[in-house]
């Protein structure tokens, strides 16, 4: 039996997922006649309180078409330096949209409203890039799965609105900060420009992510997707494992992340381990001390066929997800006491 806490990208469709998939209504999303699609792109939408969502085949894509949504080549993007946009997007901000990034050194991928401000440029001083974008991501990836408090969101917020800035939301694992902070998605939408939501992550779908915004964001939208190579047929198969997921799958994320926090109040017992991130959600981040080398940390444990990732820089990851069984967890807690170096 494989143990795999790599992400929670590595989950399947359940039989359930499966049987809503093979029954959907499907066209061509192309020409807007997807019957599936539409009704998933409507159930977001409303979700999050906009008039317009679009389904996309990645994550990636979706916030690469945010970015490009809200600057022009040139221009600068305000996020903090373990965004996902600038880690693991191919630097699809450059390529895509032409823009660079600027890094705040946040905590654990959060920032505040005073680092924004920090962070613009004076728009009348040519020399530098005119600043156009502030990039949110909640969960943070990088950061342990850490949630964003509201409040601050707010704050930034206001400072957008100041200085004529969009606001993007990477939300690909924003399900797991509304289940853990007790929030809405209309909280959110009522906050941000443009949200990305991941459906292949916490919520189990094979594939999937939507971004939503209102028309005047969203018109446009639909040009890049096509540009991106986007533009799906009867992707309503796909879209049916999103509904599901959304009416079966977000509640149950709150065991996922009492999984993630047993596992680093685990590590943080162990010799071996020097420094374990605070786990709100799925995920956990952790460190071994400095005289183990961590792919020996990793090796031991796909030794007895439990997988986890290597952040780089010394950092380990491991996450929580649907296909992790309550007889995994046991295994994992039982197997981690017996790691010897």
């Amino acid at each position: 039996m494989i143990i795999d806490l790599r992400s929670d990208t590595v989950t399947k469709p359940t039989s359930e997922m499966l049987d809503a998939m093979m029954s959907a209504k499907v066209g061509d999303d192309v020409y807007k006649e997807d019957e599936t699609i539409n009704l998933l792109e409507e159930k977001i939408a409303k979700l999050f309180g906009k008039s317009h969502a679009m389904f996309f085949p990645s994550g990636t894509m979706a916030n690469q078409t945010a970015i490009k949504l809200h600057t022009n080549p040139g221009e600068q993007v305000i996020c903090d330096k373990y965004a996902h946009i600038y880690n693991y997007e191919g630097g699809g901000a450059s390529f895509n949209s032409g823009v660079s990034c600027k890094l705040i050194d946040g905590h654990q991928g959060m920032f505040t409203s005073k680092d924004v401000i920090n962070s613009i440029n004076p728009p009348d001083f040519y020399h530098s890039p005119l600043s156009s974008l502030v990039e949110i991501e909640n969960t943070t990836n990088k950061g342990g799965g850490a949630c964003w408090d509201i409040n601050e969101l707010k704050n930034i917020r206001t400072v957008c609105n100041e200085h004529n800035l969009g606001y993007h939301l990477d939300g690909a694992r924003l399900w797991n900060a509304l289940v853990a902070k007790e929030e809405t998605p209309k909280q959110y939408g009522d906050l941000f420009d443009t949200i990305s939501v991941c459906l292949s992550k916490g919520l189990g779908c094979p594939i999937g992510s939507v971004l939503t915004g209102d028309e005047q964001f969203m018109t446009r939208a639909l040009r890049i997707r096509k540009m991106l190579g986007g533009g799906m047929r009867q992707g309503g198969f796909l879209a049916a494992a999103g509904i599901y997921a959304l009416d079966h799958n977000i509640e149950r994320l709150a065991n996922d992340h009492k999984k993630a926090k047993e596992l680093g109040e685990q590590l943080k017992t162990l010799p071996s381990i020097k420094h374990v991130e605070p786990s709100e959600t799925n995920i956990v981040i952790f460190e071994v001390q400095d005289n183990i080398d961590s792919n020996t940390f990793i090796l031991k444990l796909k030794a007895h066929n439990i997988l986890i990732s290597d952040m780089g820089q010394g950092k380990l990851r491991l996450v929580t997800h649907l296909d992790y069984t309550n007889n995994m967890h046991d295994t994992v807690l039982d197997l981690l006491n017996t790691i010897t170096f």
